[in-house]
């Protein structure tokens, strides 16, 4: 009878659930998403929502000085083709001070926008931090971007850092956007349920080129006040700098007159050795100073659209409704039937 009883034991533990041991859905309401940033460079958003997409999260920010390149291009473009949109800021914090520095330079890069999800801590590099330190960070980070904007927010992490790093002040106070590669369900971590869940960094989606965080997120994630994010500093008074990824054609000294710099500022931000050696597709820092150029400049009734092979004035104004004489005195081309790949163009919306 004994080793009848341990034997129907041993049987009941291969038979748990495997979500007794996963960290599971907050719903059964699932979005289709994706996460995206200027490593897409310009992407489609009508062929993306035609393509079943709901949800795009966009960076936003990244330490207390870099705003992503195409953070307002992603934005409007969303919105104008009806997808839902949430954004999140890479935290380098490495103490509590610099935390609250960087939530609101997080909320400043963000004012005037209307999100429609919860606003996402990305904290992913710790360096020398204890667990501790990496906890205490986190709080005063989503601490304050919740004071400054009155939005809630969520942790993105991966399910190590969830289970092992972040602990339980974190888990029982804020939502879960986890990170998980190769699986149907994420493995078990200190929360019980995830908002958002990024099952590959290698998804493909029509209307971006190159692959493309995918992810699912539950109706859990969406904000109850969908309001516009108040004005709380300009992100023009900070000195920050923004990314521009090299188009073939580009160099340096192009690039310094369009964001309204030098050469040797370029130079010694990005560490080059050779400022006549650039490649297509290479990340280059570039300061603002809180003087931007018109390349800089994105109004609501705006777009910065970058220049695709096989793109024409004629197309480009079909798609966006407008004419292509109105393209043309918008970005002073004289000849309308000769645009350049890499070129960014401004169009009415």
């Amino acid at each position: 009878m004994k080793l009848k009883v341990c034997f129907i034991a041993a049987v009941a533990t291969l038979i748990i659930p495997l979500s007794v041991f996963a960290t599971t859905a907050s719903s059964n309401q699932i979005y289709e998403g994706m996460d995206v940033s200027n490593w897409q460079g310009y992407i489609d958003y009508n062929r993306v929502k035609n393509a079943g997409i709901d949800i795009v999260y966009i960076k936003s920010s990244q330490g207390n000085n870099i705003i992503d390149s195409y953070f307002k291009i992603n934005y409007n473009n969303a919105k104008i083709n009806g997808l839902k949109v949430g954004f999140y800021h890479f935290l380098t914090a490495t103490n509590e001070r610099e935390a609250i520095e960087q939530a609101e330079f997080f909320a400043s890069v963000i004012s005037n926008t209307s999100p429609d999800c919860k606003l996402a801590m990305d904290f992913e590099v710790f360096g020398d931090l204890s667990v501790e330190e990496i906890n205490d960070i986190s709080v005063a980070f989503l601490e304050r971007v919740k004071a400054i904007t009155g939005k809630e927010v969520i942790v993105y992490s991966d399910t190590y850092a969830a289970a092992n790093i972040f602990g339980v002040e974190l888990s029982n106070n804020y939502p879960l956007w986890i990170a998980e590669y190769g699986v149907e369900v994420p493995r078990q971590t200190n929360w019980e349920y995830w908002e958002g869940f990024q099952y590959t960094n290698q998804g493909e989606v029509p209307g971006i080129n190159g692959y493309v965080d995918r992810d699912k997120f539950t109706n859990e994630i969406l904000l109850n006040d969908t309001t516009q994010i108040v004005q709380n500093g300009d992100p023009n008074n900070y000195n920050h700098d923004t990314e521009y990824i090299v188009q073939s054609g580009n160099t340096l000294s192009g690039i310094a007159r369009r964001y309204g710099t030098t050469v040797n500022e370029l130079v010694i931000l990005n560490r080059i050795q050779n400022p006549n050696l650039i490649f297509p597709g290479q990340q280059i820092k570039v300061p603002i100073n809180g003087n931007p150029t018109n390349s800089q400049i994105y109004t609501a009734n705006h777009i910065i659209y970058t220049v695709q092979p096989g793109n024409t004035l004629s197309e480009l104004a079909l798609r966006y409704r407008t004419s292509v004489q109105n393209i043309a005195a918008l970005n002073n081309i004289r000849n309308v039937n000769l645009i350049y790949i890499g070129e960014r163009l401004r169009i009415n919306t």
